[in-house]
């Protein structure tokens, strides 16, 4: 009997594209394609504008690329129908911190550990707010907290030299940059960077520049005021770890002037994000084009010139694999992703050392190298310092396991995925964790706990509105709840199958006789 289709209703389709376009979000995020990542979370919140999740993630990429006053707006919006949101109280506090406004971060740190005092980040969020108000006592100065991410879009709107439009009272009060006590000593510090510096105090006293604001909303002058604050509270630390006293500084030659100038830097920068931003609309070959050129640009410049060359060539390599890899060609990928990776030990890289051991154990369990793939990925582990990176990396390494018919392996990465995703408050990825240990314990024959987490991970499902998820684990829920059955009350099955079979032959019997002839008498 053909089994009927099941029509899914528009909220059904609506919930799952934003389910799909948020995993892809997250999935760009730990690759830290930050850019990305973005505009994955900005199509799910445009499709569900009430989902808060999305908020959240969104938040945190604005953070990464600098941008906190949108992540504040962000965190808000997660907050505006359920104040109490765990996630979006954290992640305010987290933009609160970045903004500088460390009270008004403390205050929601403290309040998110009164919701949910099991989690690691309040107390961790409290003791950095509590020591950078600390830090700030008696001093006029303006602490701005560092952050990683992704600044190429100041050059973007440096380089138009012109205002988009004038917003008044963005920040609730103008601060001078930080200066240096002694400018000699400064530029002694921060070397190439020292010129750039200028460079940009040369920008802040253009009036019409300041005034203007970028398409994200920020003033301009309050981001080339952080820039030059951020450069001087470097040099302030480099000083207190290595003292340089006037006398010293005075026998120091004067540091040359760096080859790689601003133009090449700009260029740099400006092709990076070229080669991101064609990889993210699905222009590959183009992507590889550019790649190709600013390899061969990059290998013109000497160690002298170029500090970080090695660098900088470990992350080319990288989007060469990337680019290869969405192209199919796997061993083509495979090489370029194996240069990056010899080439960040030599170097001592880490970051790029964790990057290229992804990719690499990537293309093994592409290929169904399920063995080669885990021993990278385990390889990288303690690379990793992020939680949601580490529930991933943790989720995926059990992956490999159950396809290798190892449920036990399986099964105890799949808990500590776990384990790490309620640390996070992350449901999407305890959901998919606790599927994993889930089909773990069905393999190992332990059905009672497999019906366990089938049923938790439908509850996660349901918090998630991923119907097609929640489908799919139902049927894994019954099928196995069936086999339960079975297993508890075998005695019983065995009178059903004698029925059964006492019917067929029956059935046989009524049938054989329909078909015997009729014979005369």
């Amino acid at each position: 009997m053909a089994t009927k289709k099941k029509h899914y209703t528009e909220e059904e389709i609506l919930q799952s594209k934003t389910s799909a376009l948020r995993a892809d979000g997250e999935w760009k995020y730990r690759k830290r394609n930050y850019k990305q990542a973005l505009n994955s979370f900005t199509a799910a919140v445009e499709l569900t504008p009430k989902e808060k999740r999305c908020y959240v993630s969104r938040s945190k990429c604005y953070i990464q690329l600098g941008q906190f006053r949108n992540a504040l707006m962000d965190a808000e919006a997660s907050l505006a129908e359920d104040p109490l949101f765990p996630e979006g109280v954290y992640q305010k506090a987290e933009a609160l911190y970045y903004l500088g406004e460390f009270e008004f971060a403390l205050v929601f740190y403290r309040r998110g550990l009164k919701l949910r005092p099991q989690m690691v980040g309040w107390r961790l969020g409290i003791n950095k707010a509590e020591e950078a108000i600390i830090g700030s006592v008696g001093s006029s100065s303006y602490i701005k907290p560092e952050v990683m991410g992704d600044l190429s879009y100041l050059e973007e709107e440096i380089s138009r030299k012109k205002p988009i439009a004038v917003v008044k009272n963005l920040t609730k009060k103008d601060r001078p940059p930080v200066a240096m006590k002694y400018e000699r000593t400064t530029r002694h510090l921060l070397g190439g960077f020292y010129e750039h510096k200028g460079f940009l105090e040369k920008l802040l006293k253009d009036e019409d520049l300041t005034k203007g604001v970028t398409k994200n909303g920020e003033r301009m002058g309050d981001l080339l005021k952080n820039c030059i604050t951020s450069l001087n509270h470097c040099a302030d630390f480099w000083s207190q770890e290595k003292p340089i006293s006037p006398k010293e500084t005075s026998r120091q030659p004067k540091p040359p002037k760096p080859s790689l100038n601003t133009r090449k830097a700009r260029y740099l920068i400006k092709s990076f994000d070229e080669i991101t931003r064609s990889l993210a609309a699905g222009n590959v070959k183009a992507s590889l084009s550019k790649t190709e050129d600013v390899i061969k640009t990059v290998q013109g410049l000497t160690d002298k010139d170029c500090p970080i060359k090695d660098e900088i060539m470990c992350f080319l390599h990288s989007c060469m694999g990337n680019a290869f890899f969405d192209l199919g060609d796997l061993d083509k990928a495979m090489e370029y992703h194996e240069n990056d990776l010899n080439l960040s030990r030599l170097c001592d890289v880490p970051d790029a050392t964790s990057r290229a051991l992804a990719n690499i154990g990537c293309i093994y369990a592409e290929i169904k190298q399920f063995a080669k793939a885990i021993e990278f990925w385990e390889e990288r582990i303690p690379y990793i310092h992020e939680g949601l990176e580490n529930t991933w990396m943790l989720h995926e390494i059990g992956c490999c396991y159950l396809e290798l018919n190892n449920p036990e392996k399986a099964k105890g990465y799949g808990l500590r995925s776990i384990a790490v995703a309620e640390e996070m408050f992350d449901d999407m990825w305890q959901l998919r964790a606790t599927v994993l240990v889930g089909q773990s314990e069905l393999k190992l024959g332990n059905l009672e706990s497999s019906v366990s987490f089938f049923e938790k991970a439908l509850n996660f499902a349901e918090l998630e509105n991923d119907v097609m998820a929640l489908n799919a684990i139902q049927k894994a829920l019954d099928d196995t709840k069936e086999q339960l059955q079975k297993q508890q009350h075998p005695s019983q099955n065995e009178e059903n199958e004698e029925e059964s079979e006492e019917e067929e032959e029956e059935q046989e019997e009524v049938e054989d006789a329909s078909e015997k002839p009729e014979t005369l008498e």
